[in-house]
């Protein structure tokens, strides 16, 4: 809620890093946190990377953020990458929107400057690089506090969350490898199919039957 208080210790840090992705065999995986937390006034970086099967090229590399005040309101696109980035100065952020991240490294967050109490809502992250066919998609929900609570120390916290976060890091690479493997056997086999389906229409219409003469 708007002004409660700010938990920053490791043990909220931790809990902050609940991640959504796209669901396998949907295309790409799109990751992001779930709820992120900022103090009124300062400044946040709102994450989204990606996996992809395929390496990023500029010309055909898509992203969309877009943000919602509510669940049911409209999303407003404020930021996108087309060749380049382009901000669409929306005017409840003004200039306040800084893309800080690097496609061709997977990773297309931003910063939000001198965040309002009114920035408070859902950041919808949409991530296409094809030859992928379908749009990766993660949400953040922003929420603005105007009060930072006492420091508090959760060093078993830390300790945890990076064992949990680096054995989840190796499954979802290794899904990730065999989720492209399959994909990219799948498309070859689908190009044969159809040189296969061509073939026959050719042979069936360019050789006559030798027992009609």
């Amino acid at each position: 809620e708007r002004g409660s208080a700010l938990p920053n210790s490791p043990a909220f840090l931790l809990s902050l890093s609940v991640f959504v992705a796209a669901p396998t065999g949907l295309g790409m995986e799109v990751t992001a946190p779930a709820t992120i937390n900022a103090l009124n006034g300062s400044s946040v970086k709102l994450s989204c990377t990606f996996n992809s099967c395929y390496k990023v090229e500029n010309k055909q590399f898509s992203l969309n953020w877009t943000y919602q005040e509510c669940r049911n309101c409209s999303e407003e696109l404020f930021l996108q990458f087309r060749m380049k980035i382009m901000n669409k100065q929306l005017d409840r952020f003004g200039n306040r929107v800084e893309f800080t991240g690097n496609p061709t490294k997977n990773n297309v967050s931003f910063t939000l400057k001198n965040v309002q109490l009114e920035d408070e809502g859902t950041y919808n992250c949409y991530v296409l690089n094809p030859p992928d066919r379908q749009r990766g998609h993660a949400s953040i929900s922003l929420k603005v506090l105007t009060k930072e609570p006492p420091k508090h120390d959760s060093t078993v916290a830390v300790i945890v969350g990076a064992s949990v976060g680096g054995f989840l890091a190796v499954v979802i690479l290794v899904l990730m490898v065999v989720k492209c493997v399959r994909r990219k056997k799948q498309q070859r086999l689908n190009t044969d199919d159809q040189k296969t389906e061509e073939e026959g229409k050719t042979d069936g219409e360019g050789n006559p039957d030798e027992g009609t003469k």
